[in-house]
């Protein structure tokens, strides 16, 4: 068990090693294609509702 988890923390490590702070740029482009991601899934969770009232009346 504790190779396990030795195993997970040397990967977390690395990991940490690796990651670096995003640009203003790169920060900006994430947020608004996840913006926009959550926009499209609200839209359709919108219509599907709608149609499901119309449909059930």
């Amino acid at each position: 068990m504790d190779l396990g988890i030795r195993n997970f923390v040397k990967k977390c490590v690395r990991v940490w090693h690796v990651l670096r702070k995003p640009s203003k740029e790169e920060f900006m482009m994430v947020a608004k294609v996840s913006a926009i991601g959550i926009m499209i899934i609200g839209l359709i969770g919108f219509a599907i509702a709608i149609l499901m009232k119309l449909a059930l009346g």
